[in-house]
């Protein structure tokens, strides 16, 4: 009885800490998340080798959404993602609420054809409602209601460049170069249950979920420098 008693303790302390946090957090002034559209056009090819980015079809933020800069014609898109459009959806609270408002986050990718086609209209949901002031709790409900009624695609395996020497992911900042890879349903258990933060492939967000990505660490030789 007293472990119980404790264990419910202990879970009322972490879901109390978490709602504080919550409610403690919020989105900083926009013109805090905005570059100047020449850096962040550079930061965003930086996310892939030249061969791919120079040939890809570029996308810099703006207050009403990404729009196009340079239009390419291999199929890639690259983009900086900041905080609001990678946050888990259904990842721990902590983790969601934090990098979902956190400001420094710049996340450039990549994605290939594939993902374009089935992955980007569910980054492009995630920052309309980031840059509309959803919390990560109403971006997770209407992420699941638009996936249930067939109104963004299952991610269905493409996978995107995260190379940038200049990448700044949220508390894990500048991390390994990294292939991301879209795997619907699977989880962690599927790849050797490797810990984050391992240089090991391991599923990082959103494990046994429609939107579970899979990160494989590269060599950091293949680090890329933005190039202006």
């Amino acid at each position: 009885m007293r472990k119980l008693q404790l264990a419910l303790f202990t879970a009322l302390c972490v879901f109390g800490a978490t709602r504080m946090f919550a409610q403690e957090m919020k989105y900083a002034p926009l013109s805090e998340y905005m570059m100047p559209e020449d850096a962040e056009a550079a930061l965003a090819k930086s996310a892939a080798p030249q061969n791919i980015s120079d040939h890809a079809t570029i996308r810099v933020l703006t207050p009403s959404g990404y729009k196009v800069v340079s239009r390419g014609d291999n199929g890639f898109v690259c983009m900086v993602m900041r905080g609001f459009t990678g946050a888990p959806t259904f990842g721990p609270a902590d983790e969601r609420i934090y990098v979902n408002y956190d400001v420094k986050t710049r996340a450039p990718v990549c994605f290939n054809r594939q993902a374009v086609q089935t992955a980007l209209p569910y980054f492009d949901l995630r920052t309309k409602l980031g840059l509309e002031g959803k919390t990560p709790d109403q971006i997770t409900a209407i992420v699941k209601s638009a996936y249930y009624h067939g109104e963004i695609p299952r991610h269905a395996g493409g996978f995107a460049y995260m190379w940038s020497a200049d990448q700044v992911l949220g508390p894990a900042g500048h991390w390994h170069p990294h292939m991301r890879i879209f795997v619907p349903g699977y989880d962690n258990s599927s790849f050797g249950n490797y810990e984050r933060g391992s240089p090991f492939p391991v599923v990082d967000h959103d494990s046994g979920t429609p939107f579970a990505m899979l990160a494989i660490p590269v060599d950091d030789k293949l680090f890329v420098k933005p190039r202006q």
